[in-house]
């Protein structure tokens, strides 16, 4: 099977063609901007002009992860616009062209945030409820959804991934994994929500599993580890797996959210409080999937102390 990826430098894609070279039967096809030995192939910048002939020629199954991604402070002029250029225009012009080369199938990394922002205690999201996209990433995401399920002759797969971590995190989780090897007392002792996380090889697990398998034709899939954790639990799990301690100071939550309102870090500690599950249940039943590796083992591969075979 031939499989092209898009994004092939990123976080998740360099380690889906880790995985994918190393699988019999599997020919991979990294596409990148700038030329590089082969098989990979340079695409330039990805847009709504793209040309993939010389990408997609001979390709049965496309992962398409790259994207322009969510960040905190956007200095776009028009990030709606922006997002939806690459993210929506874009993997619209890819699938299309996908479709016309003959290419059998398209797995798309779309994002959790398309189902919403947060949860309420006891209700995780579902594949079945209803989209509640908020910012212009998740909208760009929830758009290109929806045009790809219309192009005929390809067979869409969705993933909806929460936050990914592995080795090479960065962001708002790394920032954490650092404050914790630091010693450093954090005020999140009485942060009691849920937040389902998803291990990088658990994501690429599912990945490679949606490449192939019959029953993730024209489907849309939410992953986790399948076991969600506060943020204080996380936090004492991060220190477990340095063989260290966690120090949580006994904070209440309304203080922690009252002085991020003033300093104006509002969504930053929202992302620490507020809940945001998944139900893997029916990804897990359709395609007999169960995430092969625990939070604790995923936690340690991402501190660079697990088996990454």
């Amino acid at each position: 099977m031939n499989v092209l990826v898009t994004g092939a430098a990123g976080f998740v894609g360099a380690r889906l063609i880790s995985v994918l070279a190393g699988m019999p039967g599997m020919s991979v096809r990294p596409a990148v901007r700038h030329p590089v030995a082969s098989p990979a192939v340079a695409i330039g910048e990805m847009s709504p002009t793209t040309d993939w002939t010389a990408a997609l020629t001979g390709i049965d199954v496309v992962v398409h992860l790259a994207a322009r991604v969510h960040v905190m402070h956007d200095d776009a002029a028009d990030p709606l616009q922006s997002f939806l250029r690459t993210n929506t225009e874009s993997t619209l012009h890819l699938a299309r062209q996908a479709a016309r080369a003959g290419v059998k199938r398209l797995v798309f990394l779309s994002s959790v945030k398309v189902n919403g922002e947060h949860t309420q205690p006891g209700h995780p999201f579902r594949t079945i409820d209803a989209p509640a996209p908020q910012d212009a990433y998740a909208i760009s995401k929830h758009r290109a959804e929806l045009g790809l399920h219309e192009i005929t002759g390809l067979e869409v797969v969705v993933i909806r991934p929460p936050l990914v971590y592995g080795p090479g995190v960065k962001a708002n989780f790394a920032a954490l994994l650092n404050a914790v090897a630091r010693g450093v007392p954090l005020p999140l002792g009485l942060v009691d929500n849920r937040r389902s996380l998803v291990a990088l090889d658990n994501l690429v697990h599912l990945i490679v599993t949606c490449i192939t398998h019959p029953g993730a034709a024209g489907q849309t899939f939410l992953v986790s580890d399948g076991e969600d954790l506060s943020t204080a639990e996380l936090a004492r799990r991060l220190a477990t797996a340095m063989q260290r301690r966690a120090y949580l100071l006994p904070v209440p939550v309304w203080a922690l959210k009252t002085a991020a309102a003033l300093l104006g870090k509002r969504p930053q500690v929202q992302r620490l409080c507020d809940n945001l599950q998944v139900d893997i249940a029916a990804t897990c039943q359709r395609l007999g999937w169960t995430p092969p590796l625990s939070v604790d083992e995923g936690l340690r591969r991402a501190l660079g102390r697990g088996d990454t075979a």
